[in-house]
C-alpha cells in the first residue's frame, strides 16, 4: 500500500485539525486567565499589606504632603527656593537638576567618546594606545569610585578663596567651586536672538544645499567662509543697531570670598566630570565598534574621489555607522541619566538625593515618594529612547534604508 493511500482523506485531517487548534485556543485562554487572576491577587496582597503596615505605624497615605513646607535649604537650585517653600518646590528643584546634569553629561560624555573612539583607530600609535588606556582604565573603575575621587581628592584639594587659579582673572576655581561671570539680559538681548536664530537658519540650509550639491553632482561646494560670516556678521550687525544683548557680572575677590559672577558647586562639577568620562569611554568603543563595521572599501572609495579622511569620515563613514551606533549608545544615556542618582554620595541635590532622601526622612510617606521617583525615572528613559528613535527613524530615511 502506498503512503499515499495510508493518509486520511482531506476532510477528517481537516477536521482534527480544528478539533486540536480549538483544544489549545481554549487551554491557553485558561492559562491567560489564570495568570491574570495571579497577578491580582498577588497586587492586592501587597496593598493590603501596605495599607495594614502604614495604619499600624500612623502615617497617611496620599500625595497631600506635597502641599506641607519643607523647611530646609538645598545647595543649589535653578528657580526660586527657600526653606518655607512646599514638598512640591523641592521635587521641582531635584528634578531639575537631574536633567541638568543628565543634560550636560550627555553633551560631554559624546563629545569625548567620538573623540576618544576617533583616536584609537588613528594611524598615529601613540595617540592610538592613549585613547586605549583611557577606556580600558576609566570604564574598569566604578563610577561611584570617579564621583569620589573627582570630589575628594582633585576639588577638596584645591587651595581656597583667597588663593584661587584664576584664568584671564574672569573665572576662578577654588575648593568652593567654581565661579563665573553671569550674564544680565539688555534691551538688545531679543533682536540678539531674532538675529542668531535666522544666521542658523541661513547656515542650514547652505549645509542642505552643499550636500546635495555633493551627492547628486559629485561637487564640493565651499561654504564655511559664507556660514562663519552670516553666524558671526548677522549677530554682530544686531548688537551694532541694538545695543548689546547682555552684560556680565564679572565676580570680584572680596575679603574671603568673592562676590558677584554665579558659583558652580563643587558636588556639580564632580558629578558632571565624573559621569562625562566614565559614560565615554563606553560610548567610545560604541562608535569605534559602529565604525568598524563600515567596510574600509568606503573609506578607500571616498579618498580615491580625493576627499581628506577627516571629510570621508564625516560624510561618508559615520553617517553609515550611526544605524549601529544608536542602540547601544541610547543605552548608555540612559544609564547616565540613572547613574546620576549615585550624587547622593556627595550630597549634590539630585533628585534621589532631596527627594527621596530628606523629604522621606522627614514624611514617612515612602510608598507615595518611591512610586512618583520610579515614575520620574521611566519618564525620562522612554522620552529619551523616543528621542533617539526618532532621530534613527530620520536617519534610516535619509539614507534611504
Amino acid at each position: 500500500m502506498s503512503i499515499e493511500a495510508r493518509l486520511p482523506p482531506p476532510q477528517y485531517a481537516l477536521r482534527l485539525k480544528r478539533a486540536l487548534g480549538g483544544q489549545a485556543g481554549w487551554s491557553g485562554f485558561a492559562l491567560q486567565i489564570l495568570f491574570v487572576a495571579t497577578l491580582a491577587w498577588i497586587g492586592y496582597e501587597i496593598v493590603a499589606n501596605a495599607r495594614a503596615n502604614l495604619e499600624a505605624q500612623r502615617i497617611t497615605s496620599g500625595f497631600g504632603f506635597l502641599n506641607n513646607t519643607a523647611g530646609f535649604d538645598v545647595s543649589q537650585s535653578l528657580i526660586p527656593y527657600s526653606g518655607s517653600s512646599t514638598y512640591t518646590r523641592v521635587f521641582l528643584v531635584g528634578l531639575l537638576n537631574t536633567l541638568l546634569v543628565s543634560v550636560i553629561g550627555i553633551f560631554f560624555a559624546t563629545i569625548i567618546g567620538f573623540i576618544v573612539a576617533l583616536g584609537r583607530l588613528s594611524p598615529n600609535g601613540l595617540l592610538s594606545r592613549v585613547a586605549g588606556a583611557y577606556v580600558e582604565i576609566i570604564r574598569n573603575l566604578p563610577v561611584l569610585f570617579q564621583i569620589l575621587f573627582w570630589y575628594l581628592a582633585v576639588l577638596a584639594a584645591l587651595p581656597g578663596p583667597r588663593q584661587s587659579i584664576s584664568v584671564f582673572s574672569t573665572f576662578y576655581l577654588n575648593n568652593r567651586g567654581l565661579v563665573i561671570p553671569w550674564p544680565i539680559a539688555e534691551p538688545g538681548l531679543l533682536p540678539f536672538v531674532i538675529a542668531l536664530a535666522v544666521a542658523i537658519i541661513a547656515a542650514l540650509a547652505m549645509r542642505t544645499y552643499a550636500r546635495r550639491e555633493l551627492f547628486l553632482k559629485g561637487h564640493a561646494v565651499r561654504i564655511w567662509p559664507y556660514v562663519l560670516g552670516v553666524l558671526i556678521g548677522l549677530p554682530l550687525i544686531s548688537a551694532l543697531v541694538f545695543g548689546k544683548p547682555v552684560q556680565f557680572d564679572v565676580p570680584v575677590l572680596k575679603g574671603f570670598n568673592f562676590a558677584g559672577g554665579a558659583r558652580v558647586i563643587p558636588e556639580f562639577v564632580a558629578l558632571t566630570a565624573a559621569l562625562s568620562m566614565y559614560t565615554a569611554a563606553f560610548i567610545a568603543e560604541v562608535v569605534r565598534a559602529g565604525i568598524l563595521s563600515v567596510h574600509k572599501g568606503q573609506m578607500e572609495a571616498g579618498v580615491s574621489l580625493g576627499l581628506s579622511r577627516g571629510r570621508v569620515l564625516r560624510l561618508i563613514v559615520i553617517p553609515q555607522a550611526l544605524r549601529v551606533i544608536l542602540p547601544p549608545l541610547t543605552n548608555q544615556y540612559l544609564n547616565l541619566t540613572k547613574n546620576s542618582s549615585l550624587a547622593v554620595a556627595i550630597g549634590y541635590p539630585e533628585l534621589v538625593s532631596v527627594f527621596m532622601g530628606t523629604t522621606l526622612s522627614q514624611t514617612g510617606q515612602a510608598i507615595e515618594i518611591i512610586a512618583i521617583t520610579m515614575g520620574v525615572y521611566l519618564l525620562l528613559s522612554l522620552i529619551t529612547s523616543a528621542i533617539m528613535s526618532f532621530y534613527g527613524w530620520r536617519l534610516g530615511k535619509r539614507l534611504g534604508a
